[in-house]
């Protein structure tokens, strides 16, 4: 059951632009906890993740807080090796044109695009298309970019930009993703 204060009233602020990036784990998981934390002060949260198909434990947790979520996912299930399908062009294009309706209709105050970044890496968009969304973003619009690889033009276009940078991880010693920690 939600909160009573959820869905009360929708607050105004100043949306930025974030981007998270880098190497090292954590950048969808920063943004998760954006997600929550904007629900928990009765946001609402669109969640639009590319290159990503399944259901992952934090897309069944954050269904509890439907409607006030809506989720997405923009990908085929394999992650992209080598040179991308024209399936995971496909799927970028509609998702991006997805992504950029719920942006611009202020109907969420936070806007998550999980694995852009990736997105603009394997040339599935281009930078242009992604600039031009946050230079038309509405004012009350937090956006938050992840995904290894962030363009210097999408870095300079941010307001907030966090690295998450690799010093050690245990997949180096050939520990698979685990169900509740990294999926």
């Amino acid at each position: 059951m939600l909160p009573a204060f959820i869905g009360k009233k929708k607050m105004k602020f100043k949306g930025y632009v974030q981007v998270y990036t880098g190497n090292g784990k954590g950048k969808t998981t920063a943004a998760l906890g954006q997600a929550l934390r904007a629900l928990g002060a009765g946001l609402r949260v669109f969640l639009g993740q590319f290159l990503k198909k399944g259901t992952y434990s934090e897309i069944k947790a954050l269904e509890i807080f439907s409607p006030r979520i809506e989720i997405q996912q923009f990908g085929t299930g394999c992650f992209i090796r080598g040179k991308p399908t024209e399936e995971d062009f496909r799927l970028a294009r509609e998702g991006f044109s997805l992504c950029r309706e719920k942006v611009l209709s202020s109907l969420y105050q936070l806007v998550i695009l999980d694995e852009l970044n990736l997105v603009l890496h394997f040339g599935l968009l281009s930078i242009d298309e992604a600039l031009d969304l946050i230079r038309n973003k509405p004012a009350d619009v937090e956006l938050v970019i992840t995904g290894r690889y962030a363009p210097q033009p999408l870095i300079d276009a941010a307001d907030l930009v966090t690295e998450m940078r690799e010093i050690k991880h245990y997949y180096q010693k050939g520990v698979k993703a685990r169900v509740g920690i990294e999926k």
